[in-house]
C-alpha cells in the first residue's frame, strides 16, 4: 500500500486537492464504477478510452464514497473541483500510464521470484496449470482470468503481498507495437515463459519477426535470470540466442540442442506418456493427462519449470494426475424452441474457435450442432488458408450447419463451378459440401430473415468478432424470462472442486451430489462440467433427476440417494445406482431382479447405507447379522459398489468425539460387509466439511456437496472457495413513499418521519425469494450499496429503500446474492441455511452459465 501523499513522487503530475485525511492510504485500484465495493482505500482512475470517458463517473463513485482519484491534466471534472469537498484528486498526463507506474512501484516492494508468460497461444492455461502444480511449493499470486492487458497487468501486479506470496504468476498479451515495453515495466519478470509464436494480432505487426521481438522485450530487464521455452521453433531459438538471453530450452526432436528432452512414447484413453531426458543424462517418464496437441504443449512447458526446479518426479506424477483443462469465456443458455446455446461472442480468432469447438464437442445434448461464425480477424493468413482451417476444425466437433456472416466469409457462399480451376478456395468449398451452408453479409441481413424455429432442438455456437454485435443473435435465440437471472460461474465451480480434489489422498474418488436441481445451479450443466473434470460419481435424489441427466447425454456412474420401489426398472433401464437403506427395500428390490439372466440383464449395484449415528436411514450395526445373511444368499442379483454412512456433525467441532464414534462404527461394519461379500466395496463417509476437517477418514472415496457451490461448512476455508452463483434482478420502477404512507400487502412498508424513495424489484417468493426477507430482514446491492426491504415479499416482486442511492433508476441491476452480499451472512438474518437459499431458487428463473 501507498500513502496518497506519496503519488508526486511516484507518478508524473501535481496534486489538485489533498484529500481531508492526510495519512489516506491508496488499498485498491479502481477502474469500473460499477464494481465499487470497499469505497475505503480505492484510487480511481478515470481512464479514457474510444467509447467511454471514466470522468464521466466521478459524481457517482463520490456518491458512492470513493475520495482518491487519479485523473487527465487535460480533462474537466464534472461539477469543477469544489463537487469533491474532501477528495484528493491527482492529474496526470495519462491515467494509464499512471496506473501501469504505481503497479511497477509496488511491484519493487516484492523480493521473490516471478515468472511472466508471453505468446501467441496458451498463456492462461500455461499460468493455471503452473500454478496449479506448484501450489504445494508456493503461496502464489496469479493473474485472474486472462488478465493480460494494459489495464490487466497493473491490476494484476497490484495483487502481490510482500507478506504472503512467496512467487508471482502473470501473463502478459500485446497487440500492437510498444504495448510489451510497458507491461515489462509493471511485472519486472526474473523468469518467463514463451508459449509459442502464431497468428494471433498478426494485424498489429508488420512480419512475425518483428511481433516475436515485441513479445520478448518483457524479459530483457536486468533482473531477468531465465527463460524457458520450445527450440522446436526456429525463429523463436534464433531470437533468443541472437538477444543472449539466459535460457533452458525443452524440445521434442532427438537431434535438437536443447537443455530437456522429451520424447513420446505411447497413449491411451485420452492420456500420453511422454519420456524425459535432461541435460546431464537423468531419465525420467510421465503421464500427461491429455492427449490433444495444443493441452500437449502446454503441459510440457509447465513440467520443463518444474524439473528445473528439482520437483521430484513421483511428486511432478501425483501433480500431473490432477491438472484439469482449463475452461474459457463461454455462456451456455437455454434457447427457444428447446435449443441451446453457446454463446461465444467475446472474440473470434483461429484458437478460440477451435477451443469454443472443442466445448461443443463435449455437449452431450442430442440434436444437429449449427456454427453460427462470424469473419475471423488478425489471422495473419490469406483467406482462402484461413477458412481452409476454419473447415477443417468442423467435422470433429459434429458442425452439421455452417452460418457464416460477414463480407470474407460470404465470399465462400459461391458455387464451384463458378471458381476457375487455380483458385484456392476450392478446397474449402469441397470440405464445405459436406454442411449445410449459409452466408450473409451482415449480421442485420442475418436478423432480417431469422426465424427462431429454424434451430429447434439444436446445439448451436454462436462465434464472433466483438464488431459484428452477436449478443443480437443471442438475444433473438435465446429464451425469454424475466428479467431475474441465477448467473453460475462454471470456472468458479471447477476452482471449488479442484481445491477439494487437492485435500484428497492419491487414489481417493470423489462423488459430486447434483441433487435438488444442482443445488439451484443446473443439473446438466453441472453435470457435463463434472464429467468433463472426470469426477468419479454424482448423487441424485430421486430417480427422474437422474434420468434426466441420462437423457442429456451424461454417463458418469450416478447414484440414487431416494429410489422408489416403482422406478427399480427404471433405474436398471438407465443404469442408475439406488442406495438401499432398510430391509424392506432390499426385499423389493430382490423381488424386482431375482428373475433377471445376469449374463444378459445385470442388476444395478448398489450402495448400502450404514447407520452409525444419524438416526435418519440406513442399517444399523445390530442389523448386520441379517443384512449379511441377506446378501450372501442372493450375491447374484445384490451387486454392491459402496457402504456409506451419513455424519450427523461434521462441521461442529463441539461434536468430534460423536463423529470419531461414528467413523470407528463405519470402520466395524464395512470391515463385516467386505468379509462377508468376498469382495471390496468403495467405503465413503465424509461430505465438504468433513473433507477438509477429518483427513484421516477420506477411505475410498467422498461426496462433495455444498462446499462445490462456494459455500464453506467447516468454517476454516472460506478465502479458498469461489463464489459460484449470484442472483440478480433490476428495478421495475421507482416511487417516492410520502411520509407516512405505505406499500405493499397489508400496509406493512411505512415511510414514518421522511419519505422514501421506493424501488420495485422484478422477483418474489415464486422466484424462490424467501418472504422471510420482507420488512428489513433483506438486503440488496445497487451500485455498489446496500438497500434494505421494504414491507412484505409478494409473489412476483418485492421493494427496496433506495433513498441513500439518488442515481438508482428503473433497469439497473439488483444483486440478491452473489459478490458483496455471501450467502450465510443473508442465511443468517433470516435464521436459515445457504443450502436453502440456493436450492429455493425457482426454476422458473433463467440460468445464465458462464466460462472464461
Amino acid at each position: 500500500m501507498f500513502a496518497f501523499s506519496s503519488l508526486p513522487g511516484l507518478l508524473a503530475g501535481h496534486l489538485l486537492q489533498a484529500p481531508a485525511d492526510p495519512a489516506a492510504e491508496v488499498r485498491h485500484l479502481l477502474l469500473d464504477s460499477r464494481r465499487v465495493g470497499l469505497p475505503a482505500g480505492a484510487l480511481f482512475f478515470a481512464l479514457r478510452g474510444p467509447s467511454h470517458d471514466g470522468h464521466r463517473y466521478l459524481p457517482a463513485l463520490y456518491a458512492q464514497g470513493v475520495r482518491l482519484f487519479v485523473v487527465g491534466e487535460a480533462h474537466e471534472l464534472p461539477g469543477g473541483l469544489a463537487s469533491y469537498p474532501g477528495a484528493g484528486v491527482f492529474a496526470v498526463p495519462s491515467p494509464l500510464a499512471a496506473l501501469q507506474a504505481l503497479a511497477a512501484a509496488h511491484r519493487t516492494a516484492f523480493a521473490g521470484p516471478v515468472l511472466a508468460i508471453t505468446g501467441s497461444n496458451g498463456k492462461t492455461i500455461v499460468k493455471e496449470w503452473l500454478a496449479q502444480l506448484l501450489s504445494p511449493d508456493e503461496t502464489i499470486c496469479r493473474s485472474p482470468r486472462s488478465y493480460n492487458s494494459q489495464v490487466g497487468v497493473p491490476l494484476s501486479v497490484w495483487e502481490l503481498n510482500p507478506a504472503l506470496h512467496t512467487l508471482g504468476i502473470f501473463e502478459a498479451g500485446i497487440s500492437e507495437v510498444g504495448e510489451m515495453a510497458r507491461l515489462a515495466q509493471v511485472i519486472q519478470p526474473t523468469e518467463g515463459i514463451f508459449t509459442n509464436l502464431g497468428t494471433a494480432h498478426d494485424a498489429g505487426f508488420v512480419s512475425h519477426e518483428q511481433k516475436l521481438r515485441e513479445k520478448l522485450q518483457l524479459f530483457q530487464g536486468p533482473q531477468f535470470q531465465r527463460l524457458f521455452y520450445c527450440a522446436d521453433q526456429p525463429l523463436v531459438r534464433a531470437a533468443v540466442a541472437e538477444l543472449q538471453l539466459p535460457g533452458f530450452s525443452w524440445t521434442r526432436q532427438p537431434n535438437q540442442p536443447a537443455d530437456l528432452h522429451f520424447a513420446a512414447v505411447g497413449s491411451s484413453d485420452g492420456s500420453t506418456r511422454w519420456h524425459a531426458r535432461t541435460a546431464d543424462g537423468a531419465a525420467h517418464e510421465f503421464n500427461l493427462p491429455f492427449a490433444d496437441e495444443p493441452s500437449v504443449e502446454n503441459v510440457l512447458h509447465c513440467l520443463a519449470v518444474l524439473l528445473h526446479r528439482a520437483v521430484e518426479p513421483a511428486e511432478i506424477q501425483r501433480r500431473l494426475t490432477r491438472l484439469h483443462p482449463v475452461a474459457m469465456r463461454l455462456e451456455m443458455k437455454l434457447g427457444r424452441h428447446d435449443s441451446y446455446l453457446l454463446d461465444d461472442t467475446y472474440n473470434n480468432d483461429l484458437a478460440g474457435l477451435s477451443l469454443a469447438l472443442n466445448a461443443l464437442a463435449r455437449q452431450p445434448r442430442p440434436g444437429r450442432r449449427t456454427l453460427i461464425l462470424s469473419d475471423v480477424l488478425e489471422s495473419g493468413l490469406s483467406s482462402a488458408k484461413l477458412y481452409a482451417q476454419v473447415a477443417a476444425l468442423l467435422p470433429a466437433a459434429g458442425i452439421s450447419r455452417l452460418i457464416g456472416i460477414g463480407e470474407e466469409i460470404s465470399q465462400l457462399g459461391v458455387r464451384s463451378e463458378e471458381l476457375s480451376e487455380n483458385e484456392p478456395a476450392s478446397q474449402l468449398l469441397t470440405l464445405n459440401s459436406q454442411l449445410l451452408t449459409e452466408f450473409f453479409p451482415t449480421t442485420e441481413a442475418f436478423l432480417a430473415q431469422l426465424n427462431p424455429a429454424d434451430f429447434a432442438r439444436e446445439v448451436v455456437l454462436i462465434k464472433g468478432a466483438r464488431r459484428f454485435g452477436f449478443e443480437r443473435i443471442v438475444a433473438a435465440l435465446q429464451a425469454q424470462q424475466h428479467g431475474t437471472v441465477l448467473e453460475v460461474n462454471l470456472d468458479a465451480l471447477s476452482h471449488n472442486l479442484q481445491h477439494y480434489r487437492r485435500q484428497l489422498r492419491p487414489g481417493t474418488r470423489l462423488m459430486v451430489m447434483v441433487k435438488a436441481f444442482a443445488y439451484g445451479a443446473g443439473s446438466y450443466e453441472v453435470a457435463s462440467l463434472l464429467e468433463f473434470q472426470r469426477a468419479d460419481y454424482l448423487a441424485v435424489a430421486y430417480a427422474d433427476e437422474g434420468i434426466a441427466l441420462r437423457e442429456a447425454g451424461i454417463s458418469l456412474p450416478i447414484m440414487v440417494m431416494n429410489p422408489a420401489p416403482d422406478s427399480f426398472d427404471l433405474l436398471r433401464h438407465y443404469r442408475l445406482e439406488p442406495e438401499i437403506y432398510s430391509f424392506e427395500m432390499l426385499d423389493e428390490y430382490l423381488a424386482t431382479f431375482r428373475t433377471l439372466d445376469e449374463t444378459t440383464s445385470p442388476a444395478p449395484k448398489i450402495h448400502l447405507k450404514l447407520d452409525t449415528g444419524m438416526r435418519r436411514l440406513g442399517f444399523d450395526e445390530a442389523d448386520l447379522p441379517a443384512l449379511l445373511a441377506r446378501l450372501r444368499t442372493h450375491t447374484a442379483h445384490l451387486p454392491v459398489a459402496s457402504a456409506m454412512t451419513h455424519l450427523a456433525a461434521a462441521d461442529e467441532p463441539a461434536h468430534d468425539d460423536f463423529t470419531q464414534q461414528q467413523l470407528a462404527a463405519f470402520r466395524r461394519m464395512a470391515t463385516a460387509l467386505e468379509e462377508a461379500l468376498g469382495y471390496p466395496v468403495i467405503k465413503h463417509a465424509l461430505n465438504s466439511a468433513g473433507i477438509l476437517r477429518f483427513p484421516d477418514a477420506h477411505f475410498d472415496m467422498v461426496r462433495l456437496g455444498i462446499g462445490l457451490y462456494g459455500v464453506d461448512a467447516s468454517g476454516r476455508d472460506t478465502d479458498a472457495l469461489r463464489s459460484v452463483s449470484e442472483l440478480r434482478t433490476t428495478i421495475s420502477q421507482i416511487k417516492t413513499l410520502p411520509a407516512g404512507h405505505t406499500v405493499g400487502y397489508g400496509r406493512r412498508g411505512v415511510a414514518t418521519e421522511t419519505e422514501r424513495r421506493i424501488a420495485t424489484l422484478a422477483i418474489g417468493y415464486a422466484d424462490g425469494y424467501d418472504r422471510r426477507f420482507g420488512n428489513g430482514a433483506g438486503l440488496v446491492l445497487i451500485r455498489g450499496q446496500r438497500a434494505p426491504l421494504v414491507g412484505s415479499v409478494c409473489m412476483d416482486m418485492c421493494m427496496v429503500d433506495v433513498s441513500h442511492i439518488p442515481d438508482a433508476q428503473a433497469g439497473d441491476v439488483a444483486v440478491v446474492f452473489g459478490e458483496g452480499l455471501p450467502l450465510p451472512e443473508l442465511a443468517g438474518r433470516i435464521g436459515t441455511i445457504a443450502y436453502e437459499l440456493l436450492t429455493n431458487v425457482s426454476e422458473r428463473v433463467k440460468r445464465v452459465f458462464v466460462s472464461e
